[in-house]
């Protein structure tokens, strides 16, 4: 056989690239969709779709599998998208992925900065080809709830339900153990229910998965916070392993005078209110409304991104988000070769319906108004000076910038420090590493305290939700071995073995 036909037996359409460029599904126009809080991206024609998948080059080294945190193996998916196989689709992405329809909306896709055609063309759209896989897979009833054959009659209690305590849940529950996940919120989710807006993420998404997790036999207990209303001892000794899956959710403060003012919040605060009204449910304490005030979003990540869209949807007079650091480049440098994952400048849905970006700006104060009510930020230029390897290492503020800026609102969007220690970590008393997180290694995953174990940003600190996914499945393999000896859970690193093989 010539290599020519060998390469069109493995690929769907070998030339592909060379044929088709990058495209993305369209989506809502912004003056639009900031009447609403649904999801506005349209799902791809099926010659579009097809077209996008073609583009896989199913280059001799993937490197797409060392960018994506679950290792998914993304050409062979590609080419069964290509054939229109979709079961052959979804086995494959399910084999790494519990929940491709949250990976699909609301990951940054590292995967497509690791993408080979990323050299030199935009790389493949692989985030919203697995989107498509799931969607249609559930659309053809090809989703269906797995049980297990048989029991081990262990029981393990998984302690927060964000995606780290899903992924674990899910894998966990495959292994034939039986699993509770307790959930101090009222609903199932975490994150994904009140940490993402319903623009992004709809919760009937999570409900959907949440539904299927419990016809497989995964019990959730919310309303159920461990430490305060129910008792560490307790869960010590009635069930056979404990996973701490609690979440990074103590956020970064910004301690400077003024602080204390009324309108001053927390971006956690400000989008979980939200989400709680998207839904139909009593928020409690007093609202957080952007509704005709002068908005600062101090901070440039996802979450700041999030507080943007969502301030623009309650109808602000203005919209500011502001980062200490200096403005991203346009493209790669020489300082982030593929196939890293490059620090560039990301405009996301939210900036594109509206907001005034600005970057290397600090707040030196807040101002407030004799009624202990926000009025304005006293904000300075800063002046960066780069590290060798380019990065911004140090600043100064530059002379005679400072100025006051009008705002009625400001919400801090600069991150999270570490887990809430007190409550459930106090009374465990388990050990800490120096950030403040639970401290537990990938190798296993056991913290100081036998029998529990800790996965997601509760262990590694503030990250995707792709990671939070990794962390979840990687500690129920170790989970199972530590209960069963071995496990028939398969690692990251193994499926990758096998795929090469």
């Amino acid at each position: 056989m010539q290599v020519r036909d060998l390469w069109r037996k493995i690929m769907g359409k070998p030339t592909g690239f060379l044929e088709f460029t990058r495209e993305l599904p369209g989506k809502a126009d912004p003056r639009e969709r900031v009447g609403h809080y649904n999801e506005f991206v349209e799902r791809f024609p099926d010659n579009k779709l097809n077209q996008q998948a073609a583009r896989c080059m199913n280059c001799g080294v993937p490197f797409c599998h060392s960018g994506c945190p679950l290792g998914n193996v993304i050409p062979e998916f590609n080419d069964a998208v290509y054939r229109q196989d979709w079961k052959e689709a979804y086995d494959i992405l399910s084999s790494t992925n519990n929940f491709p329809e949250f990976t699909g909306r609301i990951c940054p896709a590292p995967c497509e900065s690791a993408c080979v055609l990323g050299i030199n063309q935009p790389p493949v759209a692989i985030e919203e080809i697995e989107k498509h896989i799931i969607e249609v897979a559930f659309d053809k009833g090809l989703v269906q709830a797995k049980a297990p054959r048989m029991r081990t009659g262990k029981k393990i209690a998984v302690i927060g339900s964000g995606p780290a305590g899903l992924a674990a849940a899910a894998q966990l529950n495959y292994a034939g153990h039986t699993v509770t996940v307790f959930e101090r919120d009222d609903a199932p989710g975490g994150l994904l229910r009140y940490g993402i807006p319903d623009f992004k993420l709809e919760k009937w998404v999570v409900d959907r998965r949440v539904k299927l997790m419990e016809e497989e036999g995964v019990v959730f207990q919310c309303n159920a916070n461990v430490g305060v209303n129910v008792s560490t001892n307790d869960l010590l000794r009635e069930y056979n392993a404990i996973v701490l899956a609690g979440g990074s959710t103590i956020p970064r403060d910004l301690p400077i005078q003024g602080r204390e003012l009324k309108g001053v919040h927390y971006a956690m605060d400000f989008l979980k209110q939200q989400n709680k009204r998207v839904s139909n449910i009593a928020v409690e304490g007093s609202d957080i409304l952007a509704t005709g005030k002068n908005v600062i979003v101090i901070g440039g990540g996802d979450t700041g991104s999030d507080c943007v869209g969502t301030s623009n949807r309650h109808g602000a007079n203005s919209v500011t988000q502001l980062e200490l650091l200096p403005k991203p480049p346009g493209e790669r440098t020489p300082y982030m070769p593929w196939p890293t994952y490059p620090m560039v400048l990301k405009t996301s849905s939210s900036h594109e319906e509206g907001a005034d970006r600005k970057w290397a700006i600090a707040t030196k104060s807040f101002i407030g108004d004799d009624n202990g009510h926000l009025k304005a930020l006293r904000l300075v230029d800063l002046q960066w000076t780069a590290s060798a390897d380019g990065r911004p290492a140090k600043f100064t503020e530059v002379p005679g910038s400072e100025r006051d800026v009008p705002c009625e609102l400001a919400l801090l969007a600069m991150g999270f420090v570490h887990p809430q220690h007190t409550g459930l970590l106090d009374q465990l008393e388990v050990e800490r590493d120096e950030r403040g997180n639970v401290k537990a290694t990938e190798k296993d995953y056991l913290t100081s305290i036998p029998k529990v174990f800790t996965a997601g940003d509760m262990r590694r600190g503030q990250s995707l939700v792709v990671w939070a996914i990794s962390e979840g499945r990687e500690c129920a393999r170790k989970v199972d071995e530590f209960l069963m000896g071995s496990s028939q859970l398969e690692s990251k690193d193994h499926s990758l073995q096998a795929m090469a093989l």
